[in-house]
């Protein structure tokens, strides 16, 4: 196999933790090639291990059993070809937007680059998101729509290989939420970055992704199915509304959570 089709290679993967109450199994037996420049969507019900396999691909915490590869490489920990942005936007309410993505920049070029770069860096990752004229403002100055535009922001100006985010428009209004979805298409497919994203919501999974991963319901989760989402790109929202492909990858994932895996919480 090519390597850029198993660009992240998870092998045999478990991930338990230890509570008061004994050992609590969260992942079991996940394997999963996820190919460069690749779009995948993690879905499954509340407890089902998303934000453990994303936390693992990320470095931020290590598998019991099994391993993890990105780019070939061993991943041992966090590192600035992996970016991450959650939910919350996780700003420091103090400093500028400007600031707030500056603190990353410097944080991964300082040493080999000089101020007036860094700056540069920080202005074409606020202006990529269209807040090159908010960058001034604080984070208490503008809303949560352009809060999460600025931890896009933070995560892009990294220059990461791979974009993790973790239900990264969740806690967002409808039609802010839709609009930032269209925007993360244009984003993506200008930077080309591999991207590995947590969702409960189904048609945001089928609209973003090339790969929609369905995770059966934990404890002891594991990939349950697979899909492959065959809609060409760009995408247009309101032009797939009635395309079959895209009806059928629904419906697949519906079925998928609703009837295999039981009806545990509200449909997205």
């Amino acid at each position: 196999m090519n390597n850029d089709a198993k660009f992240i290679d998870i092998s045999g993967v478990a991930q338990t933790f230890k509570t008061a109450k004994g050992v609590f199994p969260a992942l079991r037996d996940i394997n999963l090639q996820i190919a460069k420049g690749e779009f995948v969507a993690l879905i499954g019900h509340s407890g089902c291990g998303k934000s453990t396999l994303l936390n693992l691909i990320a470095g931020l915490t290590t598998p019991t059993e099994g391993g993890l590869l990105c780019a070939n490489k061993e991943i041992k920990g966090p590192g600035p070809e992996r970016a991450m942005v959650f939910q919350n936007h996780s700003l420091l309410p103090w400093l500028s937007c400007f600031d707030n993505v500056y603190l990353g920049v410097e944080r991964v070029f300082g040493k080999t680059e000089k101020k007036d770069q860094l700056k540069s860096r920080t202005a074409a990752a606020l202006e990529l998101v269209s807040l090159g004229h908010a960058a001034h403002k604080r984070p208490g100055e503008i809303s949560g729509g352009m809060k999460q535009r600025v931890g896009i922001a933070r995560a892009l100006a990294m220059e990461p290989q791979v974009l993790l985010m973790d239900e990264p428009f969740g806690a967002l209004d409808a039609l802010t939420r839709a609009r930032l979805q269209d925007e993360l298409l244009e984003i993506v497919a200008r930077t080309r970055s591999t991207v590995v994203m947590v969702t409960h919501d189904v048609d945001e999974a089928v609209l973003l992704s090339d790969k929609i991963v369905m995770m059966s319901n934990g404890p002891a989760a594991t990939i349950g199915e697979l899909l492959p989402v065959p809609l060409a790109r760009p995408r247009n929202r309101v032009a797939l509304a009635d395309d079959p492909d895209y009806q059928r990858c629904r419906k697949a994932v519906i079925d998928f959570l609703y009837t295999r895996q039981g009806h545990v919480e509200k449909a997205a």
